[in-house]
C-alpha cells in the first residue's frame, strides 16, 4: 500500500497552537533518542531568518528548512522535521503534499510569504482507493458537512505512523483517545444530536477496553465494530456508517455478524436460536447481542454489575421483553413468567444473592434458545432430565417434568389444588372473624366512652368545621397522590377505569375538594371574629408558658420529672398543629391556584416556567409534610396514645370524657360536666332499695334531668367545681 500522505501548512494555519506544542514535544523526543532531524530538500547553507522579522529580498530562503527550522512564532508555525523523522512520510519532500507551494512564488516581503490562499492538501493524490471509499462518517457526508473528520483527524499530521506502531494514532491502544477528540466534544455532540452518552468512557471500562490496555490487541476496539464493507467486500474503518444505514455494521440486523467476527461459535448458536431466526425474518423486536450485553460498556458475565450476570439476567435482561404486554400480545405469549420464576425456589435463591442457582440461561441456554416444541431445545420434554441433571445429578424423569413457571398456589389439579382452595377458605374465614371481633370490641370501647360524664370541648360550629376540613383533606390527599402514583394498584382501583375516564374524574374531584377546603378556611376566619372565636384565638396563640411546658414534657418523658406539665385549654402540641395547618393551608392554596390556572398566569402575568416548576415542587412536598404530620402527630395524640385510646371522641360530636379532659388540661377553663342517664338493670334494682329515688320520681325531675338526656352533673376545671361554664 502506498504510504499515507499528510497535510503540513494548511493544518498549521488551522491549528497552529496544537502543531507548535506537538512539534516541540517530538523535537525533544528525537533529541533524547539521539535521532537527527530529517534533512531539508535544499542543502543550501543559509542563515535562518530571525523570527518575527520580514524576510530579506537580498537573501531569500532556498528551502523550507530555512524558515521552518525553529520555535514557532506568530508568522512561522515551527519545524515539522522532528515529527517527520520517524513517520511514514519521512522520505517525501514537503512539496509532495504541499504541491501548491512553490519557492518561485514566494512573496519575500509579505507577512504571508505563501499568499493568502493555500490549497488544502489532497491525500487522494496518493491514496486513491481510500479516498474513494471514504464518503461518509456516520451521518456526515463528504463535501456536505464541514465537521466531517479529515484524514489528519485520525492519522495525525506530520507524525503519521503505521497502524501497527504503538505510537500511531490509529493503533488499537490509541484508537479510543483518537475517537474521543470528536465524540466527547460537547459542541459537536449537541450539534449533530449524537445520542450515545460517554461511549469512550464506557468502552475503556469494558472487557474489550481493559483487555486492549493490557496488551491483548486482538480485543475489539472502535474500528473492529465500526467498519463496513467496501466495494471489494473487505471491511474498512474508512467506511463507518450510521446505524440506520442497512450497510452499517451496527445496523440492527447486522450486529450478530459484526460480533461474529470474533465470537464465531456464539454467533452460530444465536442464528440457530429463536431470536436469531426472528432477526432473519426481519423482526425489529427480536433482541440482538447489544440488547443483552450492552454496546460500548460490555463487561464480563462474572461481574455482578453485568446485565447477563446470574444475579441480574432474569430481572434486567429477560424480563423487559418477556414481561412486555405489547410483545406478549403481538407474539401470543403469556405474561407472568418472570413472576413465577421469582416465586420459585430458584428465583428466591437468586434474589437472596445466590450465584450458582439456576437462572433463565441455565435452562433455556444463553444464545441457542429454542421453544419447548423444538426437539433440540434444552427444555424439550425429552431433554429436560439432562438439562435439570446438570445441577441435580440423578434426577428422575418424572421430577424433571415439574413445571417451573407455575407457583404451587396456582396448581389447578390434584391434592395441591385441594389444599390451595382449603387454605383460601381457612385464611378468609379466620382473618375475617378476627377483624370483625377487633372492630366490634373497638366500637364497644367507643360506646363505653359515651356513657361517661363528658364536657363540651367543641361547639356545634367548631365540630362542623372540623368535619368538613377532615373530609376535604382526605379527599385532597387521595386524589392528589393518585396523579403522582398513577400506576399504583390502589390508584388503578379507584380511577383506572373507563379507558382514562376515571382520571378525568380524579382531576374534577381534586378541584372540588380544594374549593371546599378553601371555603372552610374562609369560614373559620369569619368564625374567629365572633365572641367565642376571639376567645379561641387568644387561647391558641403561642406564649412563653408553652416553652416551659415543652421543657417540662421533655423532662417527664426522660423520667427526670414525675408529673406532666399542667396544660391549659390548648397544649403546645395542639397549638403547633393549628398553626402548621394555617401555614400549610396558605402554601397549598397559593401554589394550587397557580398550578390550576398556569396558562392564564403565564399569558397574563408572564410568569416564567421555572417559577411554576418551583411551585409544583413545593405543592408536592408540602402535601407529603401535611399528610405525614396528620398521620403521625395528630394520629398519635388523638388515637394511638394510651391515655386517649380508643380515641378522643371530641371530633365526632364535640364531646370529650370528663376524666380525659381533666387529665389532659388540668389548668384549663372549668367546663360543666354532663352525663347520659340510661336505664340499666342494676339501676332498677337500686331504685327499689330504701333511700333511693324511685323511677317515677325521676320522671318528675326538672328539665335537664329527663331520663336518657344529657344531665348536668358537676363542673370540672382548674378551680373549684361550680356551675360556671366556659
Amino acid at each position: 500500500m502506498i504510504a499515507r500522505v499528510c497535510l503540513c501548512r494548511p493544518l498549521q494555519m488551522v491549528f497552529p497552537s496544537a502543531f507548535f506544542v506537538s512539534s516541540l514535544l517530538l523535537s525533544g523526543a528525537a533529541a533524547q533518542d539521539g535521532r537527527e532531524p530529517a534533512p531539508a530538500e535544499s542543502s543550501a547553507a543559509t542563515a535562518a531568518p530571525v523570527p518575527g522579522e520580514p524576510l530579506s529580498a537580498s537573501d531569500p530562503p532556498k528551502g523550507c528548512s530555512d524558515c521552518h527550522n525553529g520555535a514557532a512564532d506568530a508568522r512561522i508555525p515551527g519545524s515539522p522535521y522532528p515529527l517527520l523523522a520517524g513517520s511514514s512520510h519521512a522520505s517525501l519532500d514537503c512539496t509532495d503534499c504541499h504541491a501548491s507551494i512553490s519557492m518561485d512564488d514566494l512573496i519575500v516581503d509579505s507577512p504571508k510569504p505563501h499568499g493568502t490562499a493555500i490549497d488544502v492538501v489532497d491525500c487522494a493524490d496518493c491514496h486513491e482507493d481510500e479516498s474513494e471509499v471514504y464518503q461518509k462518517h456516520g451521518r456526515l457526508e463528504v463535501g456536505k458537512d464541514p465537521d466531517l473528520p479529515k484524514c489528519w483527524s485520525c492519522h495525525g499530521t506530520h507524525e503519521i505512523l503505521p497502524s501497527t506502531d504503538r505510537q500511531s494514532h490509529v493503533h488499537q491502544i490509541n484508537l479510543p483517545g483518537t475517537c474521543r477528540a470528536c465524540h466527547t466534544d460537547v459542541d459537536l455532540v449537541k450539534k449533530h444530536d449524537i445520542l450515545r452518552d460517554k461511549p469512550i468512557r464506557l468502552y475503556e471500562t469494558s472487557v474489550h477496553g481493559t483487555s486492549t490496555r493490557k496488551g491483548l490487541y486482538v480485543s475489539a476496539t472502535c474500528n473492529d465494530c465500526h467498519n463496513a464493507e467496501a466495494a471489494d467486500g473487505k471491511r474498512t474503518a474508512h467506511r463507518i456508517l450510521s446505524p440506520a444505514d442497512p450497510d452499517s455494521t451496527i445496523y440492527h440486523f447486522n450486529i450478530p455478524d459484526t460480533c461474529g467476527q470474533c465470537h464465531a461459535n456464539v454467533t452460530k448458536d444465536f442464528w440457530d436460536g429463536i431470536h436469531g431466526q426472528m432477526v432473519k425474518r426481519g423482526s425489529l423486536e427480536s433482541p440482538v447481542c447489544t440488547h443483552c450485553h450492552g454496546e460500548h460498556g460490555i463487561i464480563s458475565s462474572d461481574n455482578p454489575l453485568s446485565p447477563v450476570s446470574a444475579a441480574r439476567v432474569a430481572e434486567e435482561t429477560c424480563a423487559p421483553c418477556h414481561e412486555s404486554p405489547v410483545l406478549n400480545e403481538k407474539f401470543g405469549r403469556t405474561t407472568g413468567r418472570h413472576v413465577s420464576y421469582i416465586d420459585s425456589y430458584h428465583g428466591l435463591k437468586s434474589k437472596a444473592g445466590g450465584v450458582t442457582v439456576a437462572t433463565c440461561a441455565s435452562c433455556h441456554g444463553s444464545h441457542r434458545i429454542l421453544p419447548a416444541t423444538d426437539p433440540t431445545s434444552s427444555i424439550h420434554a425429552e431433554n429436560l432430565r439432562a438439562t435439570c441433571g446438570e445441577c441435580h445429578p440423578g434426577i428422575s424423569s418424572e421430577l424433571a417434568q415439574t413445571c417451573i413457571h407455575e407457583a404451587v398456589s396456582e396448581v389447578t389439579t390434584g391434592w395441591p389444588h385441594f389444599f390451595t382452595v382449603l387454605y383460601y377458605w381457612l385464611i378468609g374465614v379466620t382473618i375475617s372473624a378476627m377483624l370483625l371481633y377487633c372492630l366490634a370490641d373497638w366500637l364497644r370501647q367507643v360506646r363505653n366512652m359515651g356513657t361517661k360524664p363528658f364536657v363540651l370541648r367543641l361547639s356545634v360550629n367548631e365540630t362542623l368545621q372540623h368535619w368538613i376540613l377532615a373530609i376535604s383533606f382526605v379527599v385532597l390527599v387521595i386524589s392528589g397522590f393518585s396523579l403522582r402514583f398513577s400506576e399504583a394498584w390502589w390508584v388503578q382501583l379507584l380511577f383506572g377505569w373507563g379507558g382514562g375516564e376515571g382520571f378525568l374524574i380524579r382531576g374534577l374531584v381534586h378541584r372540588v375538594a380544594a374549593i371546599v377546603f378553601v371555603v372552610c378556611s374562609v369560614w373559620h376566619m369569619g368564625y374567629l371574629c365572633t365572641k367565642r372565636g376571639r376567645r379561641l384565638f387568644r387561647d391558641i396563640v403561642p406564649s412563653l408558658s408553652d416553652c416551659a411546658h415543652i421543657k417540662q414534657q421533655v423532662l417527664y418523658v426522660l423520667g427526670v420529672q414525675k408529673h406532666k406539665p399542667a396544660f391549659r385549654r390548648f397544649s403546645y402540641m395542639e397549638k403547633i398543629e393549628y398553626w402548621a395547618l394555617v401555614w400549610g393551608s396558605v402554601i397549598m392554596t397559593f401554589t394550587g391556584v397557580l398550578l390550576a390556572f398556569d396558562d392564564w398566569f403565564v399569558e397574563r402575568w408572564a410568569i416564567p416556567k421555572g417559577f411554576l416548576d418551583v411551585m409544583l415542587v413545593i405543592h408536592y412536598f408540602e402535601a407529603w409534610l401535611a399528610t405525614l404530620a396528620i398521620l403521625i402527630w395528630h394520629g398519635y395524640s388523638t388515637v394511638i396514645s394510651p391515655e386517649v385510646y380508643p380515641m378522643n371522641p371530641a371530633w365526632l360530636s364535640g364531646k370529650m370524657p370528663r376524666d380525659m379532659y381533666t387529665h389532659e388540661h388540668p389548668a384549663g377553663p372549668k367546663l360543666k360536666a354532663y352525663v347520659h342517664r340510661k336505664l340499666y338493670e342494676e339501676e332498677e334494682e337500686a331504685a327499689e332499695q330504701p333511700g333511693m329515688v324511685p323511677l317515677a320520681a325521676e320522671k318528675e325531675a326538672p328539665k335537664g334531668h329527663v331520663l336518657g338526656s344529657a344531665t348536668p352533673e358537676v363542673s370540672v376545671g382548674s378551680v373549684k367545681d361550680d356551675a360556671t361554664t366556659e
